[in-house]
């Protein structure tokens, strides 16, 4: 069947697309600023894949550490174009994740909009085409649940499979419906090419092929019989597809990391117990997204009993889509649309770093609103799209506040302790970032606290020891240090905290041990300039000071704006007599940081000596 190709029809859509672009932008425009959180920094700061763009063989190879890039090759380019436009800077990381979620919008609305104009549904909806599918765009694209999705830097790899999911199902469409052999066979190879590109970016593209097959059966050929045998080598071709995602998961050993698969510490049988409860969450966020958490934790439910409303409800639903897909064919597809699409995340196979995440609703909830407004249009007709002109300024209110809340770590990490305070994640990332921000005394509670949550939690046990030493605790921060390389021995930072505490105690010996220890573990990464600079400083104050200069030329060569590396360099330096190149030191400290404490007096000094 053809859309109307009358060029008077045209600026409807154009409208709608403005529209939908418009309130994209008022729902995102307050999050230009926020800064890189949790998982976007081993994503981001911490990947080298990202600093050159050729050979394309380095960005298109992103590191297997779990983060949200593992496996993701698509993902990490993306990444890396950002990097080469403007280094780390957040803003353009944050247009990049607005646009692609306005195109996936756009997507959206094309889809939509084809679905209601296919021979299924167009003697009912096709004279409300345009307005229906935009009310389910602009609902769907600025709804709350899904500001993780474009907020947060790394879940862009929601927004940008969701782009070639929707237009692997629009370029279906439209072949199936193409009046010209030539026509089909350009939007076939464009519904295909977007399946290919979808496996690149995220594992659920892994049920692209069958929720086409299923689209085609239910919007088009009308049963599954008559689909195999007018698009059987379409289909097939969709299936091959899946050949991509196989190389990946294969050339990762079958796991993402420590991030994903069957061994990592939680069981097939607890998981799925978990995702009955995470299903029926992500169910009441579609329809009142209140409260929204960033961070659920990494808990798991082993006891039904405790969730048996549920399950119950859940097997309900599902009950009803099988039985649906028989006897109601479009409300079996949206069923299937949301249980098939989370089946990758939320079925047996844990996800044991997040067991429950608020963006993996990103796209099924299209499937929910589509749904929604699609009965409400059958039932109170073009009122519903009065309903939806209502709704769509409420969405865009809620999530523009809910963005505030990411405008700083520490205000995330905040509201993500406030609303599960059982999280030990939580509470421990809430102590980094307040330690980070020099706020040990503030920091020492929610450490504490997720020390408690979960006793061998080394990174906990670790910041617990940072905050007792802001805190001018040295004594008491060796106890955690200790504890955390005891559940983790390989642990670096841990190493490092606590040669740099054993040695302001004097333990000179021991300090040094534990921090070549901690470089022998750490030959690249953030962690290499502290570990040279606390060695540096044990070699200082056992009078060492050429090995200690040399320490602190490492440091430097690593990070040349590391002010205490600077400081420290200088110190030795006038140890030594070489009074010049110390006072350069110190000009370069204030240089970096004129609030310095000590640097002008150090510099004065110097300079009396120079002759």
């Amino acid at each position: 069947m053809k859309s109307p190709p009358s060029s008077h029809r045209a600026w409807p859509i154009f409208l709608a697309a403005a529209l939908i672009v418009g309130a994209v932008i008022l729902s995102y425009a307050n999050t230009l600023a926020v800064p890189f959180a949790f998982d976007d920094k081993a994503a981001i700061l911490e990947n080298p894949t990202l600093r050159q763009l050729w050979p394309l063989s380095v960005p298109l190879s992103p590191p297997r550490n779990g983060s949200g890039v593992t496996g993701r090759p698509l993902v990490n380019l993306s990444l890396a174009l950002n990097y080469a436009n403007g280094g780390v800077a957040v803003r353009g990381y944050h247009v990049t994740n607005i646009a692609i979620h306005a195109l996936a919008a756009l997507a959206l609305l094309g889809l939509a909009r084809r679905t209601l104009l296919s021979p299924r549904l167009h003697g009912r909806f096709g004279h409300s085409a345009l307005p229906l599918a935009t009310i389910i765009a602009l609902v769907w694209s600025t709804h709350p649940l899904l500001t993780e999705s474009v907020t947060s830097v790394i879940q862009r790899n929601e927004a940008m499979v969701a782009l070639c999911y929707f237009l692997t199902l629009y370029g279906f469409a439209r072949g199936a419906s193409a009046a010209t052999a030539s026509s089909r066979r350009t939007w076939q190879i464009t519904a295909w090419t977007a399946c290919a590109l979808g496996m690149l970016t995220k594992e659920v593209m892994v049920t692209a092929p069958v929720i086409v097959f299923l689209y085609d059966r239910t919007f088009f050929a009308g049963s599954f019989r008559e689909a195999w045998k007018l698009r059987a080598r379409a289909h097939l071709a969709f299936a091959a597809t899946w050949a991509i995602l196989a190389t990946l998961v294969i050339g990762m050993g079958g796991s993402r990391g420590a991030a994903a698969g069957v061994g990592l510490g939680v069981s097939v049988g607890d998981y799925a117990l978990t995702q009955f409860h995470a299903v029926a969450l992500y169910l009441k966020l579609a329809f009142w997204p209140h409260p929204l958490v960033f961070d659920y934790g990494w808990g798991v439910i082993r006891d039904a009993s405790t969730i048996w409303p549920q399950v119950a409800l859940i097997c309900a639903l599902v009950g009803a889509t099988v039985v649906s897909l028989r006897r109601w064919p479009v409300i079996g597809f949206f069923g299937a649309w949301f249980f098939v699409i989370l089946s990758p995340s939320s079925s047996v196979v844990p996800l044991v770093t997040q067991t429950i995440a608020e963006h993996r609703m990103y796209l099924p909830l299209a499937g929910v609103v589509a749904l929604v407004f699609g009965a409400l249009f059958r039932f109170l007709g073009r009122a519903s799209f009065a309903l939806g002109g209502l709704l769509v300024p409420v969405l865009v209110v809620a999530t523009v506040v809910r963005n505030r809340d990411y405008r700083s770590e520490v205000d995330l990490w905040a509201d993500t302790v406030a609303k599960v305070p059982a999280n030990a994640r939580a509470q421990n990332n809430q102590a980094e970032v307040l330690i980070a921000a020099g706020r040990g005394t503030e920091a020492l509670a929610p450490a504490t606290e997720a020390v408690r949550l979960k006793p061998d939690y080394p990174e906990a046990l670790n910041n617990l020891g940072i905050a007792l030493a802001q805190l001018g605790r040295t004594a008491e921060s060796i106890a955690p240090y200790e504890a955390a390389l005891k559940v983790r021995p390989s642990y670096a930072g841990a190493h490092a905290n606590l040669g740099a505490a054993l040695a302001q105690l004097g333990r000179f010996d021991e300090a040094e041990l534990h921090l070549k220890e901690g470089l022998r573990l750490t030959p690249q990464g953030a962690e290499m300039t502290t570990l040279r600079n606390n060695l540096g400083n044990v070699f200082l104050q056992t009078k060492r000071m050429e090995e200690a200069i040399a320490q602190y030329d490492i440091a430097l060569g690593l990070n040349p704006g590391f002010v205490d590396a600077h400081y420290n360099r200088g110190a030795a330096l006038s140890q030594v007599g070489r009074n010049r190149e110390a006072a350069e030191e110190f000009r370069t400290v204030l240089r970096l940081n004129p609030q310095h404490p000590a640097a002008q007096a150090a510099l004065d000094y110097v300079e009396r000596r120079s002759p």
